[in-house]
């Protein structure tokens, strides 16, 4: 079931991973062995939850991989449905077999 303006799973991280454990940026950036900017692009909701970070984040906060990724497909997902009136697709349907 899709969910309805989901926050981005940055947002997530901040406020229940990171400010529960009173994690600073450069703190958890460290921990989590990747830059302070690449963390803080995804804090700030401009850069994504890759595979690489999802393996990291399941490692570092006792959770899995695929919950990050779930909430980052959820988050794109929902905001591609934003645009969905401006896609111009045709519907295709199959055809009956001219052999049956």
């Amino acid at each position: 079931m899709q969910m309805h303006n989901p926050p981005h799973p940055g947002e997530i991280l901040k406020h229940l991973c990171l400010e529960p454990l009173g994690l600073s940026v450069t703190e958890a950036a460290k921990a989590l062995g990747v830059s302070r900017k690449t963390l803080s692009s995804i804090l700030n909701g401009r850069t994504g939850i890759s595979p690489e970070m999802a393996i990291r984040l399941s490692i570092a906060f006792d959770t899995t991989a695929e919950s990050w990724l779930n909430q980052q497909v959820q988050y794109d997902l929902w905001r591609a449905e934003q645009h969905r009136g401006k896609l111009q697709v045709k519907k295709l349907s199959s055809k009956q077999s001219e052999y049956t």
